[in-house]
């Protein structure tokens, strides 16, 4: 019976609607139009009758206008709020105007027509609306049409953001661009709000920092603490002293601030014996993650917002496109200056006068010499608590560079040390007596790896994949294995001796730029050079590699056939000859987004290491006529007069480079502001 009942009652509801749709559209409006009348008795009666029952029983019954649903122009919580509030203004300023226009009309009858029409739209359901516009634009002419196309296109914009709930409204925002934010953030003072939030900008400082967006191509420099999150500002004490401004440390290179105590200028050739060291202070504050600002008690440093972080590397990354830096000069060293590594606060120099200097990056004073070294400190290396010099005297020292004490001397190569690399309680030596050496500190052993047949020239460590990679005169690049110190791969494909050799792991490499492939080229195994086989690995010098082990993905070399190229570990081919320099390029430096090269002809080219292509390109010192003899060669141009560079390196926002008359250059592309 139930069922029976239904397809009855379906049956008469779809009668009843083939009957409508037969009728006139004016009783169609007025059927519609009962219908909605009585359905609002009803809904009234069933109010009285639940405000009847909760009188009596004291039980609290919701209302049913509670369930009511309102369009999003006409929702009272959104007419009331702030954010809405200019909107709800311009639509009462829009009604008041149709009728202050309706009260002109001449007509009273027509005026009581145009309010009752709005009315009965007004309090009409959907289903009435539909029907009433339907019947409006099927009689309205191509003016009228106009009139309303003209104005539906602002009224149907709706401000998704405001209305969403928050959290989803950040989630839209947090696929937009940099400049997309930044235009979303002047809209309104609620999208400033939400454009602006800390939630956002993290996101965009960890898609772009370190790395390069696949979206939009751009990738910010990390920078150190010294463009850390937290950020100093003035106390309100007037008598704040400047051991009450602290410097920033990095948790991971604490480093105590140098300074110098000795009488007078110190002359370049005179030695320190002085302890200049002062211990730093203890109060560190690290960069955080959370969002928001937080201020410290002390009212002295506070947070800043992960804008602001995006924002400054943004300006040294632009800097850096633009070529826009400023360059200061260290002059010290009596001799040319052979080596140089720096990190946030100090810089090390290393020099043919047989001394390393120590400057303070910020005041661009020279901090100490150290001397010791008979000879010319050819390389260096140091990281938290030692520094390590290998010198053209044949021997490695260890220094306190803090306390300018020699700890340890190493010898062993029987002819110049040309680099020292190392990690830990593991240092690795190149020399000129074409040998690579791996000291063990914690076992007091040597190892020596024989394979190069003339100078070696760079020693590089990957401590991930304990391997090692050497370069030289042969010019050939070996990757050696220093746990069972063997030989796993020969590079060939320069023409000149090589000079410098740097590991790379390079995460996007699949949008690296590299040479077209020659018709015929192999894709397996090849030396990419001569193809003679070497005895003592195998054909042209491979090995298989394990490939569990993270070796780095590409090389990076350069050599005095005037290029650089860039190699895939693992297949051993170079990939991409970068050309430009007219004379040898004596060193190179890279980070994840760029390579700086140094050359005999005394320029020092910035590249992008994605493509390839040469960004910007400076030239060294000029040199005097006293120092080059331009008589035997007529031809020289202003490049062939600037002082051949024979030491580069580079960091987040500045470079450095060493010539071969003593002067040492920062090239600065620091946030101008």
């Amino acid at each position: 019976m139930e069922v029976r009942q239904v397809k009855h009652s379906r049956d008469d509801t779809e009668a009843e609607g083939a009957k409508r749709r037969k009728m006139p559209y004016d009783e169609q409006i007025q059927m519609l139009a009962e219908e909605e009348e009585e359905d609002t008795m009803k809904r009234d009666m069933g109010d009285a009758l639940a405000t009847s029952t909760e009188s009596q029983s004291g039980v609290s019954v919701l209302p049913r206008d509670n369930f009511q649903r309102y369009c999003y122009r006409h929702n009272p919580e959104i007419q009331t709020s702030n954010t809405h509030e200019l909107c709800y203004k311009q639509d009462m300023q829009r009604i008041k105007m149709i009728n202050n226009k309706i009260s002109q009309l001449a007509c009273p009858k027509e005026q009581a027509d145009i309010h009752h029409i709005i009315s009965k739209y007004t309090n009409s359901n959907d289903k009435v609306r539909k029907l009433i516009l339907d019947g409006i634009l099927t009689s309205s002419c191509f003016p009228q049409l106009s009139y309303i196309a003209q104005h539906i296109n602002t009224m149907i914009k709706i401000d998704f953001i405001s209305v969403l709930p928050q959290e989803l409204s950040l989630k839209i925002l947090g696929y937009l661009d940099c400049q997309s934010l930044c235009n979303a953030s002047m809209v309104c003072k609620n999208w400033h709000l939400l454009a602006d939030d800390d939630r956002v900008w993290y996101h965009m400082c960890e898609q772009h920092i370190d790395r390069k967006c696949p979206n939009c191509g751009w990738g910010l420099p990390l920078l150190h603490m010294k463009r850390a999150r937290v950020c100093y500002i003035k106390a309100k004490n007037p008598n704040t002293t400047v051991n009450d401004r602290k410097m920033i440390q990095d948790n991971d290179n604490r480093i105590s601030p140098l300074t110098d105590r000795t009488q007078g200028n110190e002359s370049p050739g005179a030695t320190s014996s002085t302890n200049v060291c002062t211990t730093a202070s203890n109060n560190t504050v690290s960069g955080s993650k959370s969002s928001g600002q937080g201020q410290q008690e002390n009212g002295r440093c506070r947070q800043k917002s992960w804008k602001m972080v995006y924002r400054e590397r943004f300006k040294v990354e632009s800097n850096w496109r633009k070529g826009l830096c400023t360059i200061q000069e260290f002059k010290g060293h009596m001799d040319g200056v052979l080596t140089l590594q720096f990190n946030y606060r100090l810089l090390f120099t290393g020099s043919y006068d047989t001394t390393v200097a120590i400057w303070d990056l910020f005041t661009g004073k020279l901090i100490r010499r150290l001397t010791g070294h008979s000879d010319g400190v050819k390389t260096l290396y140091f990281d938290d608590q030692k520094l390590i010099t290998g010198s053209l005297d044949k021997t490695i020292r260890v220094w306190n560079y803090i306390t300018g004490e020699c700890i340890s001397t190493y010898r062993g190569h029987t002819d110049s040390v040309m680099s020292v690399d190392s990690h830990k309680k593991i240092i690795v030596s190149g020399s000129a007596d074409k040998t690579v050496k791996v000291w063990h500190v914690e076992s007091r052993t040597c190892y020596t790896l024989k394979g190069h047949t003339e100078w070696v020239n760079c020693v590089k460590l990957h401590p991930k994949s304990f391997s090692c990679y050497s370069c030289s005169d042969d010019t050939t690049i070996r990757m050696w294995d220093i746990r069972t110190n063997t030989c796993l791969r020969v590079f060939r494909g320069h023409v000149g001796q090589v000079q410098k050799v740097i590991p790379l792991t390079i995460i996007d490499a699949q949008n690296l730029v590299t040479d077209e492939r020659k018709p015929g080229e192999e894709d397996d195994i090849a030396s990419n050079g001569t193809g003679e086989d070497d005895p003592e690995n195998g054909v042209n010098g491979q090995r298989e590699l394990d490939k569990k082990m993270p070796y780095p993905t590409h090389l990076l070399s350069c050599a005095l056939d005037n290029t650089i190229k860039l190699w895939e570990v693992r297949s051993g081919r170079c990939i991409r000859t970068q050309f430009g320099h007219v004379e040898g390029v004596w060193d190179i430096a890279a980070d994840n987004f760029r390579i700086i090269s140094g050359s005999h002809d005394g320029s020092i080219k910035i590249w992008d290491l994605q493509s390839g292509k040469c960004m910007h390109t400076f030239h060294g010192r000029k040199l005097k006529g006293s120092d080059v003899n331009t008589s035997s060669n007529p031809d020289h141009d202003e490049r062939t007069k600037s002082a051949p560079v024979a030491c580069v390196c580079i960091g987040d926002s500045e470079c450095f480079s060493g010539d071969e008359f003593g002067c040492v250059k920062m090239y600065k592309f620091d946030s101008q502001d």
